[in-house]
């Protein structure tokens, strides 16, 4: 059975030594986070991925759900106590407002626990994954009525939370979906529509489940200016806050996929069911996108968990497996054969997975930090910075680690040759579990369209720029330190390559745009590599300054200072051929006449 363990030590290094969350002690939660405290609390959240999510994993994949004809849906064995053992522990709510009777403690803590539970049980997590994007949408464009209903149970768990987007016959282009919506006369509306691939759409784990719907009011404006956005839950709240009449909402089936087969990606089925209307009519995307940013920025999480995973099998399967001899005489001379690690080319590999978990692991760190500024802050200036970044980073997140997640995922399957392929190792699940996370949310293509047409422009290139500022303010301040010479100088050199790209894209996109589409995810790519080296650059500073002051973590910061070098020297280097594909235009790919493909 596959092993998993929670990179604590990681992730300490990062909260409290990289951007360590003290420094923000002004803003509310912050207070308490001592160092007793994150070990405390990721101590307790490594446990429960440990101990309650990762045996459930293959009984999922090898189980699935099972869809009966009452429309009901079975979740594997084990999946239902593990969901226990997380809502009674309180981590529906880690982040959620005092207001709740919840700690309030930093969304950042949140997005260390969404990769430890995604790595241990990707399927289970995404059953209550868009639960936390449900409570921001209702918080931040419901009424306080809807906020009293709703919120207390998925802050709790008792309820869960869905989006429902997708239509049989539309996936990115919202414009062309059917769902309509008819008043009723008192305040609420009939839905009626066919939705499909929602996840978690029918379950068993909890009492109630929250679809938040996209829908058409009758006599709306045709395409995306007429959507608006309706709270349908699966059973109808009475007054007292309890559970119901069943609403007309109903599973017609589930998908049979590729991976993730632990959870339920239903049809879901509007039968003139009854929703609430959320902020204002026709302004429903708009709404829905605060769901949608949330839950892209959890895709690109679940894309670095199953690499993380992944590598954490393949290194044991390294340090175990016996081929050949190494290349510079038997290091294991009492054995038949070395063990595969000795080898460069298995080495390589490991260490080009392990180079991107650490940096891309920051990434995340440093957006999630971000989002709790933007959200807390009380200086008007940095609450401003914060979104922008966050805005900028959302596709690059979301589309860089999932791409790089699954390649890894599959890199860590190649470690065990042709026992990798079977299904009594587990890393065919990782590599198909990896799969979808390119896939939903908006497919990879769709997020760099989304960087290079809407981001890079936006408020006269403001983000951007900031990017570019912060990044060779940084690379000036250290120039001069001997101890970062392999860091700043290939960083340095990709903030170049990356700079002369969105300069290119300036002079040569606007008069043509087919340019901008076919050099959108070399320039995603060449973005993620760029500020996974920033990252890189930021820990291996204070790698050496924690060497320098002793207490016994030299040999983890001479880890960690050679894991960055190598992503300097090996995968940095990607910047040169990103610019290059992109500055080669669109000419070649468009002129191929469509029927010669």
């Amino acid at each position: 059975m596959p092993v998993y363990k929670a990179p604590v030590e990681d992730f300490l290094f990062l909260v409290l030594d990289v951007f360590p969350l003290e420094r923000h002690s002004n803003l509310p939660g912050f207070a308490d986070m001592t160092s007793g405290t994150l070990k405390m609390i990721l101590a307790e959240a490594s446990k429960l991925a440990e101990e309650a999510f990762v045996p459930s994993n293959p009984v999922g994949d090898q189980e699935g759900c099972t869809w009966h004809p009452d429309g009901s849906v079975t979740t594997p064995n084990g999946f239902k106590e593990a969901y226990e053992d997380y809502t009674s522990g309180g981590w529906m709510g880690l982040s959620a407002s005092v207001d709740f009777g919840r700690q309030g403690l930093p969304a950042t803590l949140n997005a260390v626990m969404q990769e430890f539970l995604c790595s241990a049980n990707l399927a289970l997590s995404m059953h209550f994954g868009l639960t936390q994007g449900a409570i921001a949408v209702v918080l931040a464009r419901g009424t306080q009525e809807q906020k009293k209903i709703f919120v207390p149970k998925m802050v709790e768990g008792a309820w869960t939370g869905t989006m429902n987007l997708t239509e049989p016959h539309c996936g990115t282009d919202l414009g062309l979906l059917k769902t309509k919506a008819v008043p009723n006369g008192d305040g609420s509306y009939a839905i009626s529509g066919t939705k499909i691939f929602i996840s978690a759409g029918e379950h068993d784990m909890a009492e109630n489940i929250v679809h938040l719907v996209l829908a058409r009011i009758e006599g709306a404006p045709a395409g995306t200016k007429g959507i608006s956005l309706f709270v349908a839950p699966k059973f109808i709240v009475n007054d007292d806050g309890s559970v119901g009449e069943r609403n007309g909402v109903s599973c017609g089936s589930i998908e049979h996929k590729m991976g993730i087969h632990g959870n339920a990606t239903c049809v879901v089925n509007y039968d003139g069911a009854k929703g609430w209307l959320i902020g204002q009519e026709n302004r429903g995307l708009n709404a829905m996108f605060v769901m949608m940013n949330e839950a892209r920025l959890a895709a690109g999480v679940a894309g670095l968990s199953q690499s993380e995973v992944a590598y954490q099998n393949a290194v044991a399967c390294a340090k175990d497996r016996l081929q050949g001899r190494s290349l510079t005489g038997a290091k294991f001379p009492d054995k038949p054969a070395d063990p595969i690690i000795v080898h460069p080319d298995v080495r390589r590999t490991l260490l080009s997975i392990k180079a991107f978990n650490e940096a891309a692991r920051a990434l995340v760190v440093w957006t999630a930090l971000k989002s709790d500024i933007a959200h807390r802050s009380s200086d008007e200036a940095e609450r401003q910075s914060a979104d922008d970044h966050m805005g900028l980073m959302t596709p690059v997140v979301k589309g860089v680690l999932t791409d790089l997640g699954f390649a890894n995922a599959v890199k860590a399957q190649q470690m065990f040759g042709g026992h990798g392929y079977i299904e009594e190792w587990g890393m065919s699940q990782f590599v198909r579990d990896a799969r979808i996370t390119q896939i939903y949310e908006g497919a990879n293509g769709i997020q760099a369209m989304d960087l290079v047409g809407r981001k890079l422009g936006k408020d006269g290139g403001r983000a951007i720029m900031g990017f570019f500022n912060e990044v060779g303010a940084f690379c000036q301040e250290n120039a001069g330190d001997d101890t970062l010479k392999g860091f700043i100088a290939p960083l340095q050199e990709g903030l170049s390559h990356l700079q002369q790209a969105t300069m290119w894209f300036m002079q040569n996109a606007m008069a043509k745009p087919d340019n901008a589409g076919a050099g959108a995810t070399d320039f995603m790519h060449l973005f993620g590599l760029v500020a996974m080296g920033y990252m890189w650059a930021k820990m291996a500073k204070v790698a050496h300054s924690k060497k320098q002051q002793g207490n016994g973590v030299a040999e983890k910061m001479d880890a960690k200072l050679l894991t960055g070098r190598f992503f300097m020297e090996r995968l940095m280097p990607e910047t040169a051929s990103r610019l290059a594909c992109i500055q080669a235009g669109s000419d070649t790919i468009m002129e191929m006449p469509t029927h010669l493909f």
